[in-house]
């Protein structure tokens, strides 16, 4: 056994992945925490700074943007070389509840695109849907391939004080994260070589090819070498890294909206030998600049006419424009409630307990409880547009108050969880910060739907934050699925 050192780490709460509350090290992390415990802090120090130089020299960045003053900071994602581990049964019991999720979330954008049996059977009011400012009348009765609206999803999962995975957050629009975690585990590959050899890891790699076979089956001609774009805003994107990592590892086109053209209820790339028809369009752009003539006429990132060609059946668009009507923070509330709905099942996943601002009552009981509890706009991501009560001032605190009370239908609110805390790497010495993970699941349909083994495992860098999003300064680490 290699007990922590108390003085270095500090053990504050009873959910640390690798330790026990005793201050004894877990089964599996023993071989892990005797090979970082045995280093001195200058060689900790040495491997972090080698696999930090390694994703500078690879261009593995992010963009962070100061609300402050508007500035734009590019920046490599600290990683840490300690990594997370889940063991194998505890992986089963995760990737079915994920797989039981992405099925009912898909039918019920269906639904909500066609029937809405859902309204009708009063699970959600008319104005739960139509009132959502990422519900599309666009997508009305367009059907996908499979009805696989969302083929790519990445859901937040957190644990409680009691060791209970839990969702935060499902984000099916255009989630983010691939490309840091096959990079993480290229890096402990090589880096952390000798630790990595003595434990049974899934492998990652194959994930790729579910990854084109999930696209590849959403091609409307079903070819068997369909062409598949990536669509991405550009170089200035804050996760344009991953973008052409994707576009490079899966051989996919990387384009822009002005790489394309409609032609006759098709969507063609201009190559410079001429015009090549595109069958899959996976989109990395938000639903409001995929075609100005749908949905914003000043976007200069979409390509006119793409919405007609999709319609019509000629190409189609993943995630499907709309999605975010299952993704919406208010929304996702009721996912439980599809679950049972949809599936006839018993959700495996739970939800953190949600409050709706529009709710009088809700809105009472929160604003009682403001400093305990976190807000979130609903139609925010990355970690903007929050505040988490126990760290917030009291100026903070009042702002939000006032801003709940003025637009109670903008915000929900969930009380505070103390997240798992995981071993981190600072400054060569052995310390405790919180984590989340991010598990990304492909669909092609009900019947072929694969999670990706781990997922990216989000680090808050910072002493005592809650907030792990790369877009506030987060980190990541290898996460390792056991095969016992």
């Amino acid at each position: 056994m290699y007990p922590v050192d108390k003085k270095i780490y500090r053990q504050q709460q009873p959910m640390d992945e690798a330790y026990l509350s005793n201050g004894g090290v877990k089964e599996y992390y023993q071989k892990i925490m005797k090979y970082f415990h045995d280093m001195t802090i200058d060689q900790r120090n040495k491997l972090k700074g080698t696999c930090d130089r390694r994703m500078m020299e690879e261009g593995v960045t992010f963009t962070l943007y100061r609300q402050e003053d508007h500035a734009a900071l590019e920046r490599t994602i600290p990683f840490c070389p300690i990594p997370r581990v889940i063991p194998e049964q505890e992986w089963k019991v995760l990737e079915k509840g994920l797989i039981q999720r992405i099925r009912a979330l898909n039918r019920f954008i269906w639904d909500i695109y066609h029937e809405q049996n859902i309204v009708k059977d009063g699970i959600l009011s008319r104005k739960d849907v139509l009132s959502n400012c990422y519900f599309s009348l666009e997508m009305t009765k367009i059907r996908m391939a499979h009805d696989a609206y969302v083929a790519i999803a990445g859901i937040d999962l957190i644990r409680d004080s009691n060791g209970d995975y839990l969702v935060l957050e499902d984000n099916l629009r255009t989630p983010s994260g691939f490309s840091y975690l096959y990079k993480s585990r290229d890096l402990m590959m090589r880096q952390a070589s000798d630790i990595f050899s003595k434990h049974p890891v899934r492998d990652l790699n194959s994930s790729f090819n579910s990854f084109i076979d999930v696209l590849k089956s959403l091609d409307p001609g079903q070819k068997s070498n369909p062409v598949i774009a990536l669509l991405t805003p550009g170089r200035f994107n804050a996760a344009y890294y991953e973008h052409v990592y994707l576009a490079q590892q899966m051989g996919l086109e990387l384009v822009e909206g002005q790489d394309l053209i409609h032609i006759d209820q098709k969507i063609y790339i201009k190559h410079t030998h001429g015009l090549k028809k595109v069958d899959v369009i996976y989109r990395r752009l938000d639903d409001d600049y995929i075609d100005p003539l749908c949905f914003r006429s000043d976007s200069l990132l979409g390509v006119p006419g793409l919405m007609s060609a999709f319609r019509a059946g000629n190409v189609m668009i993943t995630n499907a424009p709309g999605t975010g009507i299952a993704d919406d923070k208010a929304i996702y509330r009721f996912v439980p409630k599809f679950i049972k709905y949809y599936l006839n099942e018993e959700p495996i996943l739970k939800n953190v307990p949600t409050y709706v601002m529009s709710n009088p009552e809700e809105r009472e009981f929160v604003l009682q409880r403001l400093e305990q509890m976190v807000v979130k706009e609903t139609s925010l991501s990355g970690g903007y547009g929050m505040l988490i009560g126990p760290t917030a001032s009291e100026e903070e605190v009042e702002l939000f108050r006032k801003k709940i009370i003025n637009e109670p239908e903008k915000y929900i609110a969930q009380p505070t969880i103390s997240l798992s805390t995981s071993p981190t790497i600072d400054n060569g010495q052995i310390v405790h910060r919180h984590i989340d993970l991010r598990a990304f699941v492909l669909s092609g349909g009900d019947r072929n739907v694969h999670v990706i083994p781990g997922g990216l495992t989000r680090v808050a860098m910072k002493e005592g934050s809650l907030v792990v999003n790369s877009s506030q300064g987060g980190g990541v680490k290898d996460t390792w699925v056991l095969n016992n």
